[in-house]
């Protein structure tokens, strides 16, 4: 748990239990009654969607541990590629992103995100 007023663009924080990125942040002034309140704009790192988080500034958020780690492309299925960890040699298979279709290929190596119990293929390591 961090406190919002200590957070930065490029960080991350929890919302509706997916883990995203900050893109924007902004503060007004206390008010009349109350604190000063912060506005966070964010987005999914696995599902992509925007979102806005309004809260005081005294708010305590949720911070993700977040892993980034290699794996090789083992095989590459349609719209999956079957990776293994260079690190545990773990096998599983992950949905190939849009804009890394045709590039991924067998023997490369890609960078994969890990959250909350869940991973993705980030980009092509090389």
């Amino acid at each position: 748990m961090v406190e919002i007023g200590k957070l930065k663009k490029g960080r991350f924080i929890i919302v509706d239990d997916e883990p995203c990125r900050i893109i924007n942040m902004s503060s007004s002034a206390p008010g009349k009654h109350g604190h000063a309140k912060y506005k966070v704009d964010v987005i999914g790192i696995f599902d992509g969607h925007k979102r806005t988080v309004v809260k005081p500034s005294g708010a305590k958020v949720e911070v993700p541990i977040i892993e980034r780690s290699t794996a090789q492309v083992l095989a590459v299925m349609e719209n999956s590629a079957q990776l293994m960890d260079l690190s545990t040699y773990e096998t599983f298979e992950l949905p190939v992103p849009m804009e890394l279709r045709g590039e991924i290929k067998e023997g490369s190596e890609v960078v994969y995100i890990q959250a909350l119990g869940r991973r993705k293929i980030e980009q092509l390591k090389g």
